[in-house]
């Protein structure tokens, strides 16, 4: 096969097939003349054989030389353009690169009084090419002098520009770049303000401040009140209208919260602390009340009244110093005069006046009464002066004479049974309730006739309720029931009628 070609071309003289060969060669160069070609139409054999001489290539190399050597006669074929119909269109070259188009929906996120943060969205056009990274670019307001504020183009779409002065008004763009340039960029509408943003300031006072908060004497104090705001509030504390004093009291502000401390608590120390914080020309106020409490001092006075029988009444005054808190009770207790050993016959007695009894008989007693409140009970007690002396003359105890009450009772029900209706094999309950004393006998009877201990039935009567239950009732277990009370003192009855309906079965059931 590859042989073939070569006499065709001898005889023809004109050598198509070199040409052909050629033609790849030089047919980007040839490509954009295809018209000159009104010799080839009479020379059917020639387009014809390209196809071997193109699936041959191998062949035709090899004749190259002879064909190099008849070149120099034919300079200028005009049978070349035959050639290009049987190859591929070269592809076509790649696009240029284009820049994306803007990034979108840029505003400020955040700011203080050096800084500036700013977020956006990416371009909605990015291209074949990719989007690098962006450029954000900031000038003072009232010029055009654009300055780049990071060095290396930045990824993600946040950007914090720092390190501005203070009351400065930025104007404020972002540009995406790619390897086809710049985009267009995206700028602020309005310049921004370099400046801490105003926040309302709120005090967020903890709920258990929020009622009386009470510590004892000598305890110490660590109180964190959290607040909002923005920049960081200027907090003022005053206790009762008046500012505090620094040598009891320490406070501690940071940016979230304030503290309040005390190393040891005094009676003093009680009031009402207000907190005052401001932002501008917004504050708010939050205050509670501290109460600094200790133990009572005794009783004023305690004196006896009366002594009687084996009883003495006795009567106090509240103390003078509550410790700074109400007082919850009193506590009472007795010596006798031999031994000397005291002993509490009342506790959280709330009255100023009681009387204590079952005292012994020919002893002489003293006592004394402590003062509580929620701190505990006073360290000192109140004694009576004088002292109460039990006379051993002169008493005759007689007991009272009681009758004794006859709570004896016929029967009588006290709730009645009701009309019931169930369904065949659901079990059902029968309630009444009855009285009596002595306690009655109960019986239960179906159509007057009694049940007794059927086991189908099963009957309770607890504390006066009696109740008869019904196990998965039949077609025959409808009728009269009839529950009968007897003491002997009388009988009681009382009765319900019992309906058993039959199960409803739908018509497809049936079916």
């Amino acid at each position: 096969m590859p042989t073939k070609p070569a006499p065709i071309k001898k005889a023809a003289k004109k050598e198509p097939a070199k040409k052909v060969e050629k033609a790849p060669e030089k047919a980007p160069e040839k490509a954009p003349e295809p018209a000159p070609a009104p010799e080839p139409v009479p020379e059917p054999a020639p387009p014809a054989e390209p196809a071997p001489a193109e699936a041959a290539p191998a062949p035709a190399e090899a004749e190259a030389p002879p064909a190099e050597a008849a070149a120099p006669a034919e300079e200028v074929p005009v049978e070349a353009p035959a050639a290009p119909p049987a190859e591929e269109p070269a592809p076509p070259p790649p696009p240029a690169d284009e820049p994306t188009s803007a990034p979108v929906d840029l505003f400020v996120e955040d700011k203080n009084d050096t800084s500036v943060s700013i977020i956006w969205s990416q371009p909605e056009t990015i291209g074949p090419t990719g989007l690098d990274g962006y450029t954000i670019e900031v000038c003072k307001d009232g010029t055009e002098d654009w300055k780049a504020v990071n060095e290396e183009v930045q990824k993600s779409c946040r950007y914090v520009i720092k390190n501005q002065t203070t009351g400065d008004r930025l104007k404020i763009r972002v540009v995406a770049v790619n390897a086809g340039g710049r985009s267009p960029p995206v700028t602020l509408p309005e310049a921004v303000l370099v400046k801490e943003i105003a926040d309302r300031p709120k005090v967020r006072l903890p709920r258990f401040l929020r009622q009386r908060y009470v510590a004892h004497v000598g305890a110490k104090i660590n109180l964190t009140i959290p607040f909002t705001g923005r920049p960081k509030p200027v907090v003022t504390w005053t206790k009762n209208g008046q500012p505090l004093d620094a040598k009891r009291v320490n406070i501690r502000s940071t940016e979230r919260d304030s503290i309040l401390f005390i190393r040891a608590a005094e009676r003093e120390d009680s009031g009402v602390y207000e907190m005052c914080v401001k932002v501008e020309d917004f504050e708010d106020k939050a205050s509670f009340t501290l109460q600094i409490v200790e133990l009572p001092g005794p009783p004023a006075s305690v004196k006896i009244v009366d002594t009687w029988g084996f009883n003495v009444a006795l009567d106090w005054t509240p103390p003078t110093d509550n410790g700074n808190t109400e007082i919850t009770g009193y506590t009472i207790q007795k010596a006798d005069k031999k031994t000397g050993d005291w002993f509490t016959v009342m506790e959280h007695y709330h009255r100023l006046n009681a009387t204590v009894s079952d005292l012994i008989m020919g002893n002489t007693y003293k006592f004394r009464v402590f003062s509580e409140n929620k701190c505990g009970m006073s360290e000192a007690a109140a004694v009576t002066k004088g002292e109460a002396k039990i006379l051993k003359t002169g008493i005759e105890y007689k007991p009272p004479e009681y009758q004794e009450h006859d709570f004896t009772e016929a029967p009588k029900f006290t709730t009645s049974l009701n009309d019931r209706a169930t369904t065949v094999g659901y079990s059902i309950k029968l309630l009444c309730s009855v009285r009596g004393y002595p306690k009655p006998r109960i019986e239960w009877m179906k159509n007057q006739m009694i049940i007794g201990d059927d086991p189908k039935y099963r009957q309770i009567c607890v504390q006066g309720i009696c109740s008869l239950e019904i196990r998965k009732p039949g077609n025959f277990d409808g009728g009269v029931y009839s529950c009968r009370a007897k003491n002997d003192h009388g009988e009681a009855t009382v009765s319900c009628k019992l309906e058993v309906k039959q199960v409803m079965i739908a018509d497809a059931d049936k079916k």
